[in-house]
């Protein structure tokens, strides 16, 4: 960071809240508007944070590479426009025209890497090459996803405004890891945005063009960036339709007969569509993701230097080893680094996290037992959803990470689902009439 960052900040900041605070009257109600403005500051904050301490604690890392990248086709677009916008819109390609700028970029060839500097590029144009300016930007992305994903839970469970801002907004792994200039600010800005046009188009269904438009521009902006996330999404997104569809077939014969017809069909679709998105991509074909998920594990763990590395068991890249170690990579994502695995002061963060998702969990099974807690799962569709794309979550990530380093980064899209699960149950169990009468299609 430089002195421009110092004089520029400040104004891009009141810049930022005096829209928030025009904006608010428009997407809050008496109940939710109390959270907007600090849900906000969180993630500047989270920005801001994580700059710092990449700076003065790592040394440098993804982020400056990022902005160093960024910087570069800025300046091209200071120098000329038109060859500014031509690496804006490019896609890695050669170009005699921009190669003086291009070759200078490191990740210029890698695709996931690219769009972010292309995305710094442009609030680089915004806000005149300052790292701080461009961070606020992505911060603003990632919170606007983020309300997106808080106001589509209360329009399921309208009376948890207050518990179900804690997954949303008060997690601090996600508001640090997912805020900053980093792949992580955009694409769980983009998760939340799906999730909301998901939920309007085809559990609502209302507005319809804006709602499905949204839909597909959330999940193109993810499938670029981390595609994974997409495959971890779409099955539970389209088992949770077909939920709904069968729960408002009102013969009980019917709809028993419908639901495995439902649930095949779905199943079929996912697999499709998961094939169709990775085809020709090493990095995650279906047929090769074993494979794939065996060398990346293999080579975080082998190389990280912290003492954060986990074993998770043996596997050797086939689909059925990876399953038989599924039950340790989801218990690694969901409640793992334990306290007395803490190494340094980012892996406490995670533990203190982790430690409360086991309390949470563990209360909740004492409390109402295993299977009446499952049969709870199975009865909602929308618990159905979010602890399913937890489970597929966080069993990629806990066979993909290696070690607890990057685990805390990749896990961050699964939190806000698995913690908002937690508090839909425990409110179901105190008050389920209320709840009934609220939650029409929980």
């Amino acid at each position: 960071m430089e002195l421009k960052d110092l004089l520029l900040t400040p104004i891009y900041l009141i810049i930022i809240y005096a829209i928030a605070f025009q904006l608010r009257p428009t997407f809050t109600n008496k109940y939710t508007k109390k959270y907007f403005i600090p849900a906000l500051t969180l993630k500047i904050v989270g920005a801001l944070s994580l700059g710092i301490i990449y700076q003065f604690y790592y040394g440098g890392g993804d982020t400056f590479n990022y902005f160093n990248s960024s910087k570069i086709a800025t300046q091209a677009f200071y120098d000329n426009p038109g060859v500014g916008i031509k690496i804006l819109l490019s896609n890695g390609e050669y170009d005699p025209s921009t190669i003086q700028y291009t070759s200078r970029m490191y990740w210029y060839e890698s695709p996931t890497e690219f769009i972010i500097i292309k995305i710094g590029a442009f609030f680089g144009i915004l806000g005149f090459n300052t790292y701080s300016v461009i961070a606020l930007f992505f911060a603003s992305v990632s919170f606007i996803g983020i309300w997106a994903l808080y106001t589509t839970f209360l329009k399921i469970y309208p009376s948890l405004h207050k518990q179900l801002a804690v997954p949303c907004f008060f997690l601090p792994s996600v508001f640090f890891w997912g805020s900053g200039f980093m792949k992580d600010s955009i694409t769980i800005g983009a998760l939340g945005l799906l999730f909301y046009g998901f939920y309007m188009s085809f559990i609502e269904k209302k507005k319809l063009f804006s709602s499905i438009t949204l839909t597909l521009l959330a999940a193109y902006l993810i499938l670029s960036v981390k595609v994974y996330i997409l495959l971890s999404f779409l099955p539970p997104a389209l088992f949770w339709v077909f939920l709904e569809n069968n729960n408002r077939i009102k013969n009980k014969l019917i709809r028993n007969i419908a639901k495995p017809i439902f649930i095949v069909f779905g199943l079929i679709v996912a697999y499709i569509g998961a094939t169709t998105l990775t085809a020709g991509d090493e990095r995650y074909d279906i047929e090769k993701i074993g494979e794939r998920t065996k060398i990346n594990s293999e080579y975080l763990s082998e190389y990280v230097t912290s003492g954060s590395a986990y074993n998770i068991g043996t596997f050797d890249g086939s689909l059925g080893s990876m399953l038989t170690v599924a039950p340790q990579a989801i218990i690694v994502a969901l409640y793992r680094p334990f306290l007395w695995e803490v190494r340094n002061p980012i892996m406490l963060l995670s533990a203190l996290e982790a430690s409360m998702f086991i309390f949470l969990t563990l209360r909740l099974i004492f409390r109402t037992g295993f299977w009446k807690t499952v049969q709870l799962i199975s009865s909602k569709p929308i618990l159905t959803f979010c602890i399913l794309f937890s489970l597929v979550f966080a069993f990629g990530v806990g066979t993909n990470s290696g070690n607890f380093g990057t685990l805390v980064r990749y896990k961050i899209p699964l939190m806000p689902f698995y913690l908002a699960a937690l508090y839909m149950m425990q409110a179901h169990l105190k008050r389920p009439k209320k709840l009934r009468r609220l939650a029409v299609t929980a």
